[in-house]
Protein backbone atom coordinates (compact mmCIF):
# COMPACT_ATOMS: atom_id res chain seq x y z
CA UNK A 1 0.00 0.00 0.00
CA UNK A 2 1.34 3.30 -0.94
CA UNK A 3 2.65 5.76 1.67
CA UNK A 4 0.48 8.86 1.76
CA UNK A 5 2.96 11.73 2.42
CA UNK A 6 1.28 14.97 3.61
CA UNK A 7 3.25 18.66 3.58
CA UNK A 8 4.11 20.57 6.13
CA UNK A 9 1.32 23.40 5.42
CA UNK A 10 -0.81 19.77 5.55
CA UNK A 11 0.47 18.49 9.12
CA UNK A 12 0.28 22.12 10.49
CA UNK A 13 -3.49 22.65 9.21
CA UNK A 14 -4.17 19.37 10.79
CA UNK A 15 -2.31 20.10 13.89
CA UNK A 16 -4.57 23.77 14.11
CA UNK A 17 -7.72 22.00 13.46
CA UNK A 18 -7.64 19.17 16.12
CA UNK A 19 -6.65 21.80 18.45
CA UNK A 20 -9.24 24.15 17.25
CA UNK A 21 -11.91 20.82 17.97
CA UNK A 22 -10.67 19.55 21.23
CA UNK A 23 -9.41 23.16 22.98
CA UNK A 24 -13.22 24.29 23.05
CA UNK A 25 -13.85 21.49 25.26
CA UNK A 26 -10.77 21.66 27.51
CA UNK A 27 -12.94 23.56 30.26
CA UNK A 28 -14.79 21.02 31.14
CA UNK A 29 -11.65 18.22 30.89
CA UNK A 30 -9.88 20.93 33.26
CA UNK A 31 -9.85 19.06 36.75
CA UNK A 32 -10.33 15.84 35.56
CA UNK A 33 -7.42 13.12 36.22
CA UNK A 34 -6.62 11.80 32.77
CA UNK A 35 -7.65 14.75 30.00
CA UNK A 36 -5.27 16.92 32.58
CA UNK A 37 -2.37 14.16 32.62
CA UNK A 38 -2.94 14.63 28.57
CA UNK A 39 -2.92 18.16 28.58
CA UNK A 40 0.21 18.60 30.82
CA UNK A 41 1.81 16.06 28.93
CA UNK A 42 1.97 18.77 25.62
CA UNK A 43 2.65 21.46 27.86
CA UNK A 44 5.90 19.83 29.27
CA UNK A 45 6.71 18.91 25.75
CA UNK A 46 6.32 22.20 24.54
CA UNK A 47 8.39 23.87 27.55
CA UNK A 48 11.00 21.28 26.18
CA UNK A 49 11.04 22.10 22.65
CA UNK A 50 10.62 25.37 23.08
CA UNK A 51 14.01 25.35 24.91
CA UNK A 52 15.94 23.28 22.25
CA UNK A 53 14.48 25.78 19.52
CA UNK A 54 16.32 28.38 22.05
CA UNK A 55 19.61 26.30 21.81
CA UNK A 56 19.32 25.54 18.52
CA UNK A 57 18.89 28.79 16.35
CA UNK A 58 22.09 30.98 17.37
CA UNK A 59 23.73 27.30 15.86
CA UNK A 60 21.70 27.49 12.82
CA UNK A 61 22.48 31.21 12.63
CA UNK A 62 26.50 30.18 13.18
CA UNK A 63 26.53 27.46 10.31
CA UNK A 64 24.16 28.80 7.63
CA UNK A 65 25.10 32.23 7.59
CA UNK A 66 29.05 31.24 7.29
CA UNK A 67 28.62 28.92 4.89
CA UNK A 68 26.38 31.14 2.88
CA UNK A 69 28.99 33.94 2.77
CA UNK A 70 31.70 31.91 2.12
CA UNK A 71 30.22 30.09 -0.72
CA UNK A 72 29.92 33.76 -2.38
CA UNK A 73 33.55 34.28 -2.33
CA UNK A 74 35.33 37.58 -2.60
CA UNK A 75 34.93 36.86 -6.95
CA UNK A 76 33.38 39.49 -8.90
CA UNK A 77 34.39 42.53 -6.92
CA UNK A 78 32.42 44.86 -8.02
CA UNK A 79 29.39 43.28 -9.20
CA UNK A 80 29.09 41.56 -5.90
CA UNK A 81 28.71 44.76 -3.62
CA UNK A 82 26.44 46.04 -6.12
CA UNK A 83 24.20 43.38 -5.94
CA UNK A 84 24.50 42.37 -1.79
CA UNK A 85 23.83 46.45 -1.45
CA UNK A 86 20.46 46.12 -4.01
CA UNK A 87 19.47 42.93 -2.79
CA UNK A 88 19.61 43.98 1.08
CA UNK A 89 18.59 47.41 0.16
CA UNK A 90 15.66 46.03 -1.45
CA UNK A 91 14.70 43.28 1.73
CA UNK A 92 14.96 46.50 4.02
CA UNK A 93 12.65 48.60 2.03
CA UNK A 94 9.88 45.62 1.86
CA UNK A 95 9.90 45.81 5.84
CA UNK A 96 9.75 49.22 5.90
CA UNK A 97 6.85 49.19 3.39
CA UNK A 98 4.79 46.53 5.49
CA UNK A 99 5.72 48.33 8.65
CA UNK A 100 3.97 51.78 7.66
CA UNK A 101 1.34 49.97 5.89
CA UNK A 102 0.62 48.19 8.78
CA UNK A 103 0.60 50.25 11.34
CA UNK A 104 -2.08 52.70 9.33
CA UNK A 105 -4.25 49.61 8.14
CA UNK A 106 -3.72 47.13 10.84
CA UNK A 107 -5.46 49.01 13.75
CA UNK A 108 -8.65 49.62 12.37
CA UNK A 109 -9.13 45.66 11.32
CA UNK A 110 -7.90 44.14 14.10
CA UNK A 111 -9.03 45.24 18.11
CA UNK A 112 -6.84 44.70 20.30
CA UNK A 113 -6.81 41.89 22.83
CA UNK A 114 -4.17 41.98 26.09
CA UNK A 115 -1.85 39.16 25.38
CA UNK A 116 -2.86 37.06 28.67
CA UNK A 117 -6.63 36.21 27.16
CA UNK A 118 -4.81 34.47 23.95
CA UNK A 119 -3.33 31.92 26.61
CA UNK A 120 -6.56 31.01 28.52
CA UNK A 121 -7.34 27.63 30.44
CA UNK A 122 -3.74 26.23 29.75
CA UNK A 123 -2.78 28.83 32.85
CA UNK A 124 -4.60 26.17 34.88
CA UNK A 125 -1.93 23.96 34.02
CA UNK A 126 1.48 23.72 34.28
CA UNK A 127 4.02 21.49 32.78
CA UNK A 128 5.62 18.26 35.02
CA UNK A 129 8.71 19.94 34.46
CA UNK A 130 11.17 21.52 31.93
CA UNK A 131 14.94 21.13 31.04
CA UNK A 132 17.07 24.04 30.89
CA UNK A 133 18.96 24.51 27.66
CA UNK A 134 20.68 27.94 27.36
CA UNK A 135 22.20 28.54 24.06
CA UNK A 136 26.12 28.68 24.08
CA UNK A 137 26.20 32.15 22.48
CA UNK A 138 23.37 34.79 22.23
CA UNK A 139 22.49 35.72 18.32
CA UNK A 140 24.13 39.17 17.99
CA UNK A 141 27.68 36.91 19.14
CA UNK A 142 26.57 34.00 16.40
CA UNK A 143 25.81 36.70 13.92
CA UNK A 144 28.91 38.58 14.07
CA UNK A 145 31.21 35.17 14.25
CA UNK A 146 29.47 33.65 11.16
CA UNK A 147 30.57 37.29 9.00
CA UNK A 148 33.98 36.72 10.53
CA UNK A 149 34.48 33.00 10.13
CA UNK A 150 32.64 33.25 6.54
CA UNK A 151 34.88 36.27 5.32
CA UNK A 152 37.92 34.53 6.37
CA UNK A 153 36.79 31.56 4.63
CA UNK A 154 35.73 33.55 1.29
CA UNK A 155 39.68 34.85 0.90
CA UNK A 156 40.41 31.19 0.33
CA UNK A 157 42.91 31.38 3.80
CA UNK A 158 41.28 28.75 5.78
CA UNK A 159 40.58 25.98 3.78
CA UNK A 160 40.39 23.45 6.36
CA UNK A 161 37.78 25.67 8.44
CA UNK A 162 36.14 25.67 5.18
CA UNK A 163 34.94 21.93 5.19
CA UNK A 164 34.32 22.24 8.84
CA UNK A 165 31.77 24.87 8.45
CA UNK A 166 30.22 22.78 5.54
CA UNK A 167 29.79 20.14 8.10
CA UNK A 168 28.24 21.78 10.95
CA UNK A 169 25.69 23.53 8.14
CA UNK A 170 24.85 20.04 7.04
CA UNK A 171 24.27 18.74 10.63
CA UNK A 172 22.24 21.64 11.55
CA UNK A 173 20.50 21.07 8.03
CA UNK A 174 19.69 17.68 9.45
CA UNK A 175 18.38 19.12 12.62
CA UNK A 176 15.96 21.15 11.19
CA UNK A 177 14.76 18.65 8.70
CA UNK A 178 14.94 15.68 10.43
CA UNK A 179 13.75 16.90 14.50
CA UNK A 180 12.75 20.59 14.16
CA UNK A 181 10.18 20.23 11.20
CA UNK A 182 8.57 16.72 12.13
CA UNK A 183 7.78 18.03 15.48
CA UNK A 184 6.81 21.64 14.85
CA UNK A 185 2.92 20.19 14.24
CA UNK A 186 3.07 18.46 17.30
CA UNK A 187 4.66 21.41 18.98
CA UNK A 188 1.83 24.02 16.99
CA UNK A 189 -0.44 21.36 18.39
CA UNK A 190 0.09 21.92 22.08
CA UNK A 191 0.33 25.74 22.10
CA UNK A 192 -2.93 25.97 20.13
CA UNK A 193 -4.96 23.38 22.58
CA UNK A 194 -3.92 25.67 25.46
CA UNK A 195 -4.86 28.55 23.41
CA UNK A 196 -8.02 27.63 22.17
CA UNK A 197 -9.08 26.93 26.10
CA UNK A 198 -10.15 30.75 25.31
CA UNK A 199 -13.06 31.22 22.78
CA UNK A 200 -11.56 34.36 21.76
CA UNK A 201 -8.84 32.38 19.14
CA UNK A 202 -11.63 32.24 16.64
CA UNK A 203 -11.50 36.22 16.45
CA UNK A 204 -7.56 35.99 16.32
CA UNK A 205 -7.92 33.77 13.11
CA UNK A 206 -10.20 35.87 11.46
CA UNK A 207 -8.24 38.83 12.32
CA UNK A 208 -5.29 37.31 10.84
CA UNK A 209 -7.70 36.09 7.65
CA UNK A 210 -7.44 40.34 6.87
CA UNK A 211 -3.69 40.65 7.38
CA UNK A 212 -3.23 37.77 4.79
CA UNK A 213 -5.22 40.05 2.28
CA UNK A 214 -3.23 43.14 3.32
CA UNK A 215 -0.20 41.38 2.75
CA UNK A 216 -1.33 39.78 -0.80
CA UNK A 217 -1.80 43.46 -2.03
CA UNK A 218 1.54 44.36 -0.40
CA UNK A 219 3.67 41.40 -2.25
CA UNK A 220 1.42 42.57 -5.81
CA UNK A 221 2.90 46.31 -5.11
CA UNK A 222 5.80 45.14 -4.27
CA UNK A 223 6.74 43.16 -7.34
CA UNK A 224 5.35 45.96 -9.71
CA UNK A 225 7.33 48.46 -7.86
CA UNK A 226 10.69 46.60 -7.97
CA UNK A 227 10.19 45.94 -12.25
CA UNK A 228 9.02 49.55 -12.75
CA UNK A 229 12.49 50.93 -11.01
CA UNK A 230 14.36 48.34 -12.90
CA UNK A 231 12.49 49.28 -16.23
CA UNK A 232 13.62 52.52 -15.51
CA UNK A 233 17.05 52.27 -14.92
CA UNK A 234 17.78 49.31 -17.55
CA UNK A 235 15.42 50.77 -19.92
CA UNK A 236 13.11 48.39 -20.28
CA UNK A 237 9.05 47.81 -20.21
CA UNK A 238 8.60 46.84 -16.90
CA UNK A 239 5.28 45.35 -17.44
CA UNK A 240 6.69 42.94 -20.46
CA UNK A 241 9.59 42.09 -18.29
CA UNK A 242 7.22 41.26 -15.19
CA UNK A 243 5.09 39.30 -17.35
CA UNK A 244 7.72 37.07 -18.52
CA UNK A 245 9.35 36.19 -15.19
CA UNK A 246 5.76 34.86 -14.72
CA UNK A 247 7.33 31.54 -15.10
CA UNK A 248 9.48 31.71 -11.77
CA UNK A 249 6.61 33.01 -9.97
CA UNK A 250 4.63 30.17 -10.44
CA UNK A 251 7.53 27.57 -10.21
CA UNK A 252 8.36 29.41 -6.98
CA UNK A 253 4.98 29.17 -6.13
CA UNK A 254 4.94 25.00 -6.35
CA UNK A 255 8.04 24.16 -4.85
CA UNK A 256 8.75 27.05 -2.43
CA UNK A 257 12.02 26.69 -2.68
CA UNK A 258 14.32 29.52 -4.12
CA UNK A 259 17.11 26.90 -5.07
CA UNK A 260 14.77 24.90 -7.19
CA UNK A 261 13.21 27.59 -8.99
CA UNK A 262 17.00 28.82 -10.11
CA UNK A 263 16.83 27.15 -13.50
CA UNK A 264 13.72 29.35 -14.26
CA UNK A 265 14.54 32.43 -12.49
CA UNK A 266 18.12 32.17 -14.80
CA UNK A 267 16.23 31.41 -18.14
CA UNK A 268 13.32 33.88 -17.25
CA UNK A 269 15.94 36.68 -16.88
CA UNK A 270 17.91 36.07 -19.73
CA UNK A 271 14.62 36.55 -21.92
CA UNK A 272 14.43 39.62 -20.44
CA UNK A 273 17.77 40.64 -21.92
CA UNK A 274 20.15 40.36 -18.45
CA UNK A 275 22.95 38.63 -19.93
CA UNK A 276 24.35 35.57 -19.45
CA UNK A 277 27.34 36.11 -17.14
CA UNK A 278 25.37 38.77 -15.11
CA UNK A 279 22.00 36.50 -14.86
CA UNK A 280 24.01 33.06 -13.87
CA UNK A 281 26.05 35.30 -10.89
CA UNK A 282 23.37 37.37 -9.75
CA UNK A 283 20.06 34.57 -9.63
CA UNK A 284 21.92 32.05 -7.66
CA UNK A 285 23.08 34.87 -5.46
CA UNK A 286 20.01 36.41 -4.92
CA UNK A 287 18.31 33.36 -4.15
CA UNK A 288 20.17 33.17 -1.12
CA UNK A 289 20.59 36.86 -0.07
CA UNK A 290 17.30 38.28 -1.47
CA UNK A 291 14.30 37.96 0.66
CA UNK A 292 11.71 40.83 0.46
CA UNK A 293 8.94 38.62 0.03
CA UNK A 294 10.02 36.86 3.43
CA UNK A 295 10.85 40.07 5.16
CA UNK A 296 7.31 41.61 4.28
CA UNK A 297 5.21 38.64 5.34
CA UNK A 298 7.52 38.35 9.08
CA UNK A 299 7.07 41.97 9.26
CA UNK A 300 3.48 42.05 8.64
CA UNK A 301 2.19 38.96 10.73
CA UNK A 302 4.19 40.66 14.19
CA UNK A 303 3.42 44.20 13.48
CA UNK A 304 -0.55 42.09 13.19
CA UNK A 305 -0.01 40.18 16.55
CA UNK A 306 1.46 42.97 18.59
CA UNK A 307 -1.71 45.14 17.26
CA UNK A 308 -3.74 42.24 18.54
CA UNK A 309 -1.80 41.73 21.71
CA UNK A 310 -1.77 45.23 22.84
CA UNK A 311 2.03 45.43 22.71
CA UNK A 312 3.75 48.78 22.05
CA UNK A 313 5.78 49.46 19.32
CA UNK A 314 7.43 52.21 17.05
CA UNK A 315 9.74 53.03 14.61
CA UNK A 316 12.55 52.95 16.41
CA UNK A 317 11.69 49.02 17.66
CA UNK A 318 11.19 47.64 14.26
CA UNK A 319 13.98 49.60 12.52
CA UNK A 320 16.28 47.67 14.81
CA UNK A 321 14.08 44.51 14.18
CA UNK A 322 13.70 44.75 10.30
CA UNK A 323 17.58 45.80 10.00
CA UNK A 324 18.29 42.47 11.88
CA UNK A 325 16.16 40.13 10.65
CA UNK A 326 17.22 41.43 6.46
CA UNK A 327 20.44 39.94 7.40
CA UNK A 328 20.08 37.08 9.48
CA UNK A 329 17.67 35.86 7.26
CA UNK A 330 20.42 34.98 4.84
CA UNK A 331 20.82 31.15 6.64
CA UNK A 332 16.73 31.06 5.25
CA UNK A 333 17.24 29.37 1.69
CA UNK A 334 17.41 25.60 1.44
CA UNK A 335 15.83 25.09 4.95
CA UNK A 336 12.31 24.30 5.03
CA UNK A 337 11.10 27.64 7.06
CA UNK A 338 14.21 28.59 7.55
CA UNK A 339 13.42 32.34 7.26
CA UNK A 340 11.19 32.07 10.29
CA UNK A 341 13.55 29.63 12.16
CA UNK A 342 16.05 32.85 11.85
CA UNK A 343 13.12 35.24 12.90
CA UNK A 344 12.58 33.14 16.08
CA UNK A 345 15.47 34.52 18.18
CA UNK A 346 14.99 38.40 17.21
CA UNK A 347 11.00 38.55 17.12
CA UNK A 348 11.67 37.18 20.92
CA UNK A 349 14.43 39.14 22.14
CA UNK A 350 13.83 42.49 20.26
CA UNK A 351 9.70 42.83 20.09
CA UNK A 352 9.48 40.34 23.18
CA UNK A 353 6.99 37.68 21.85
CA UNK A 354 6.46 34.54 23.82
CA UNK A 355 5.86 30.94 23.18
CA UNK A 356 2.32 31.23 22.18
CA UNK A 357 2.61 34.36 19.87
CA UNK A 358 6.32 32.55 18.25
CA UNK A 359 3.62 29.46 17.42
CA UNK A 360 1.46 31.81 16.43
CA UNK A 361 4.06 33.26 13.43
CA UNK A 362 5.57 29.85 12.07
CA UNK A 363 2.05 28.18 11.48
CA UNK A 364 1.11 32.02 9.32
CA UNK A 365 4.70 32.06 7.91
CA UNK A 366 4.37 27.99 6.66
CA UNK A 367 0.83 29.24 5.52
CA UNK A 368 1.92 31.67 3.36
CA UNK A 369 6.13 30.45 2.59
CA UNK A 370 5.29 29.78 -1.25
CA UNK A 371 3.61 33.08 -1.75
CA UNK A 372 6.90 34.81 -0.19
CA UNK A 373 9.15 32.41 -1.90
CA UNK A 374 7.22 33.48 -5.48
CA UNK A 375 7.85 37.42 -4.07
CA UNK A 376 11.88 36.75 -3.40
CA UNK A 377 12.18 34.87 -6.92
CA UNK A 378 10.62 37.56 -9.27
CA UNK A 379 12.69 39.93 -7.70
CA UNK A 380 15.52 38.47 -8.15
CA UNK A 381 14.76 38.68 -12.22
CA UNK A 382 14.44 42.73 -11.31
CA UNK A 383 17.93 42.84 -9.65
CA UNK A 384 19.71 41.16 -12.46
CA UNK A 385 18.35 43.50 -14.59
CA UNK A 386 19.64 46.35 -12.70
CA UNK A 387 22.80 44.66 -12.24
CA UNK A 388 23.21 44.24 -16.06
CA UNK A 389 22.80 47.72 -16.79
CA UNK A 390 25.06 49.06 -13.92
CA UNK A 391 27.84 46.66 -14.87
CA UNK A 392 28.29 47.99 -17.99
CA UNK A 393 27.58 44.61 -19.93
CA UNK A 394 24.89 43.97 -22.67
CA UNK A 395 23.49 40.46 -23.88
Amino acid sequence: MKRIKISLLGRIAIAIILALLLGYAMPAWVGLTIPSFIIRCFLTFNAIFAQFLGFVIPLVILALVAEAIGSIGMKAGRMLLITVAIAYGSTVFSGYLAFLTGSAVFPRLITPEPSAQMEGASAMLSPYFTIDMPPVMGVTTALILAFILGLGVARGRAETLRGLIVDVKNIITDIIEYVIIPLLPLYIFGVFLGMTADTRVLDTLVSFAKVIGVIFILHVFLLVLQYVLAGVIAGKNPFRSLGRMLPAYFTALGTASSAATIPVTLAQAQKNGVSEEVASFVIPLCATIHLSGSMLKIVSCALALMVMTGLGYDVSLFTEFILMLGITMVAAPGVPGGAIMAALPILKGTLGFDDPQLALMISLYIAMDSFGTACNVTGDGAIAMVVDRLSGRKK
